[in-house]
């Protein structure tokens, strides 16, 4: 009788943690940097107007 060999799918599914892990990284870092433009402009253009004196 012949034995079916389990396909093991361990790398694969490190692969796609670390890829999800990468991209959500991305996501937040982006979102972060966006966050602080309306402020950033605002700085520029009257710089009494920021807080860090």
């Amino acid at each position: 009788m012949a034995e079916e060999k389990e396909k093991d799918y361990f790398w694969q599914i490190i692969a796609a943690v670390v890829v999800a892990v990468a991209v959500g990284v991305f996501m937040v870092k982006k979102s972060e940097q966006d966050k602080y433009k309306t402020a950033e402009r605002a700085i520029q253009e009257d710089p009494a107007m920021s807080s860090y004196r």
